[in-house]
């Protein structure tokens, strides 16, 4: 990675590229912003794009591809069964993870539904340990009838900390489960940059103890891959034991210690699509009876060739540690700017997004009027910025539970899609924030209109004016500004 020192300045993230290519965008006035979120039902995922400044919802798809992907995409071959593409993209697959056997699926939650209907069954219900649940993982695993166990250790709860590595396993209770449902592990899911702890990395040597753990009790370790550009800066700059070793001998050796793989491709490779590789020939073979029933002929799996060929490019840029480091400094910088004007951001800064502790900027909003959802909506009103609830509005809520569950975690995300904005962009939002917390007393709840079990995608009501008396406010700072 470029070590770049500052003499007179302020040290800043310096991209290492340069812009080809721009898409205009715009910040509408507050009281239109107002009226914006009222019409998403306050909840910023029903939100349209034009009237979003910075889009900082996910990191998903939305990142910005190279000259050389987008030229690579004009070779695509638009063959049903037996592609050029798949045999490129497998041969890159085999270069840098070495695995034998790729199968091309449309995106991450789609490989999380093939292996669950794989692997997890109803009778007995299946068992899958991880260090730490996510929404369309827990959901293809209960659909197919089986259930979870989270494994993170203790300090990946605590929102500030020092620990580098707050989303590795607890081993010991990973250990007590294997043991404990022998004959029932489906599974053991390995989140390699933990997303909903505030994209908090996993250390190398977590993840090979979990292998040898999984080894040792007869079952398949997957690795969830989506995140694993950012985890693999962590390693290599957060490791000591791992410094000297390249990006691509780090990833060889996390392969070479996994049975199967996914990713999301709309993060790691910096396309649209994904892919579940193996080394089993047997359950390759399994595997795909699947993906040809649910995604697509083997050879495309529900994809695009054009962005297979964008993949296979993209894959070569993640073993660039320039590249790679580009989205953690972005977020380090934000989450280090907000965290010294007194804003409560998740420490230490990890990947995929800045994120914010909603129940410390705003505690007057309690459990039961949702304040991540309510200081998303806030910071979209003070900023034209999109941010995304991750609290009780996003907990999945079985419908045979009475009461609602409450999460441990109540964050907005303020993801930072690779190299989209500038640091200027990224000035902007902290002095926008830094507003809002000087008038977070302004800040009311939400609610929702029915009783009972939602969804996250729901609509949610303010409970008073609140979202014009902000508005009013912001006028009255700001004068004719936008």
């Amino acid at each position: 990675m470029a070590k770049i020192g500052y003499y007179s300045r302020k040290p800043l993230p310096l991209e290492m590229h340069k812009v080809c290519v721009v898409q205009k965008t715009e910040i509408i006035p507050v009281e239109e912003r107002v009226k914006a979120i009222r019409k998403a039902g306050f909840n910023t995922y029903r939100m349209e794009s034009k009237d979003i400044y910075l889009d900082m919802l996910t990191d998903s798809g939305v990142n910005a591809m190279t000259n050389e992907q987008l030229g690579a995409m004009m070779l695509g071959d638009d063959c049903y069964a037996g592609s050029k593409t798949y045999y490129r993209l497998a041969d890159k697959i085999k270069e840098i993870f070495n695995k034998d056997y790729f199968l091309p699926i449309h995106q991450g939650r789609a490989c999380e539904y093939m292996l669950a209907l794989a692997y997890v069954k109803p009778n007995p219900g299946s068992i899958v340990p991880m260090n730490f649940q996510f929404g369309t993982s827990v959901g293809k695993i209960k659909y197919c009838g089986g259930d979870y166990v989270i494994c993170l250790k203790e300090e990946g709860f605590n929102k500030q900390s020092t620990d580098p590595f707050k989303g590795d396993f607890d081993l010991e209770k990973l250990e007590g489960v294997l043991k404990a449902n022998e004959g029932k592990i489906a599974f053991v899911r390995i989140e390699s940059g933990t997303n909903l702890i505030g994209g908090q990395p996993i250390s190398l040597d977590n993840m090979l103890a979990v292998s040898e753990l999984c080894k040792k009790y007869g079952v398949y370790s997957v690795l969830d891959a989506s995140l694993l550009q950012d985890n693999l800066h962590f390693i290599k700059t957060r490791e000591n034991k791992y410094k000297a070793l390249s990006i691509r001998e780090i990833v060889r050796k996390l392969s070479d210690a996994m049975d199967i793989i996914y990713f999301s491709a709309r993060k790691l490779g910096f396309g649209r699509g994904g892919a579940i590789i193996l080394n089993d020939e047997k359950q390759y073979e399994y595997i795909k009876t699947f993906v040809a029933s649910f995604e697509g002929f083997p050879t495309f799996g529900g994809m695009s060739v054009k962005e297979m060929e964008a993949i296979r490019v993209g894959l070569d840029d993640t073993m660039d540690e320039d590249i790679i480091s580009q989205g953690p400094q972005f977020i380090e910088y934000l989450a280090n700017e907000l965290e010294a004007a007194g804003i409560p951001v998740v420490t230490p800064p990890g990947g995929l997004g800045c994120h914010i502790d909603a129940m410390k900027f705003i505690p007057q909003i309690k459990h039961g009027h949702y304040p991540a959802g309510s200081l998303a909506s806030a910071i979209y009103i003070a900023s034209g910025a999109r941010g995304m609830e991750r609290g009780a509005i996003d907990e999945p809520w079985d419908s045979e539970t009475e009461d609602e569950p409450y999460g441990s975690m109540e964050l907005v995300r303020l993801a930072v899609p690779r190299r989209v904005y500038t640091v200027s962009q990224i000035n902007y939002l902290v002095d926008r924030l830094c507003w809002l917390r000087d008038n977070k007393d302004l800040i009311g709840g939400l609610h929702f209109e029915t009783k009972g079990p939602h969804q996250f995608y729901d609509a949610l009501t303010a409970d008073s004016d609140w979202p014009e008396k902000l508005a009013a406010k912001f006028r009255e700072d700001f004068g004719d500004s936008l």
